[in-house]
């Protein structure tokens, strides 16, 4: 008979396991299980890619008869449709376990207390809740994107000690370190999509891909290409750009038709979007619900301080990934945001989620508040 303290060791595993499917999920969520049989885990898996078998069938084929009396520790609750598999609850059933413990019910409709139902129904013990917050957070934008049609935005800043990005001149290379460059990819890999500005393109010709030959220390599986998004209003990114010479899908967002423009970027393997906007620019809300409806789970916003500051504005960023370099650029250099506010009374004020060192940088993760 498991205790609770045996409960939280198995679904901290469970967790681990869920954990190893950052990079390679999307749109699916993040899924990790463990069978345990008389005190011993006798199977263990995690959903490693879209299409592919869930955590639950990974844990049961590991298992096999050893299954039968088992419990699973399971992060989502275990599916209760056909889609690209069968449903994992009836699954789990036919193996014969005794006791499912889940850490969190699925915000799918087509899920949603259906899988647990089916458990109940053919005598199993279900418990749920159990690491819950967890769990969510580890799916933070598949929920997200279910629940309220939007993916949850990240927004990645880099800044000197006194809240520069670059000097006047437009120079920005590098006030960060090699560490903290590095550790970005990490964030790169976990979004289904990057948001850039046509400035940025301009600017510092990006090309936004998740570097391989900086993976082998954190990533498991083949990371999925996350799509690399221009925000540019009259269709101005260049033909020769970077973003077209690496693999990946690339898309310009305009706010107006631009046939001449459209076709050069279409050419060079570009889609390109039209989602008019107020005063010629881009709505960047609409983006993002559409870039949900096409099933982006997580957003990354890597760009200057006009758009950075207008997903700010807009309270469209659900976590700011800030990079703090132990630099002064001076009074004359470029700021985080363009975002000005008229009064103290306007501050936004932010909560601290986790600090850490990433080489000779402090990187500050935090939420609106």
């Amino acid at each position: 008979m498991s205790t609770p303290t045996d409960d939280l060791r198995y679904m901290s595993e469970a967790l681990r396991l869920a954990r190893q499917g950052r990079y390679t999920t999307q749109p699916n969520p993040r899924v990790g299980c463990v069978i345990v049989k008389d005190g011993i885990i006798v199977g263990e898996g995690y959903h490693a890619r879209a299409g592919g078998p869930h955590a639950e069938i990974v844990a049961l084929k590991q298992a096999g008869h050893r299954a039968f009396g088992a419990t699973a520790y399971v992060t989502l609750e275990p599916c209760a449709h056909h889609g690209r598999t069968p449903p994992c609850a009836n699954e789990l059933v036919i193996a014969g376990l005794r006791r499912v413990v889940a850490a969190t019910e699925d915000a799918n409709p087509l899920v949603a207390g259906k899988g647990t139902q089916i458990l109940r129904d053919a005598g199993i013990v279900v418990d749920v809740g159990l690491m819950g917050d967890e769990a969510r957070a580890l799916n933070a934008g598949f929920l997200r994107r279910i629940n309220g049609g939007l993916p949850w935005v990240r927004l990645k800043l880099a800044m000197s000690l006194d809240g520069r990005t670059g000097m006047a001149n437009g120079e920005s290379k590098w006030i960060t370190g090699p560490d903290a460059r590095r550790d970005v990819q990490k964030w790169r890999a976990m979004s289904s999509a990057i948001i850039t500005g046509v400035g940025t393109v301009l600017a510092d010709n990006p090309a936004l891909t998740v570097r391989p030959e900086e993976w082998s220390e954190w990533y498991y599986g083949d990371v999925v290409p996350p799509l690399r998004v221009v925000l540019d209003a009259q269709f101005r990114t260049p033909a020769n750009a970077a973003l077209f010479t690496a693999p990946g899908r690339v898309v310009i967002v305009g706010a107006s038709e631009q046939p001449a423009r459209q076709q050069e970027l279409a050419a060079v393997g570009a889609d390109t979007w039209v989602l008019p906007g107020r005063d010629g620019r881009v709505d960047i809300g609409a983006l993002l619900k559409k870039l949900a409806a096409d099933g982006a789970n997580e957003v990354l916003v890597e760009a200057g301080a006009t758009v950075a500051g207008s997903f700010a504005k807009a309270g469209l960023v659900d976590e700011y990934i800030v990079y703090m370099a132990p630099v002064l650029l001076g009074s004359s250099a470029r700021p985080l945001l363009d975002w000005p506010l008229a009064s103290i009374r306007d501050q936004r004020r932010l909560v601290i989620r986790d600090t850490r060192m990433v080489g000779g940088d402090l990187r500050l993760t935090l939420r609106p508040k």
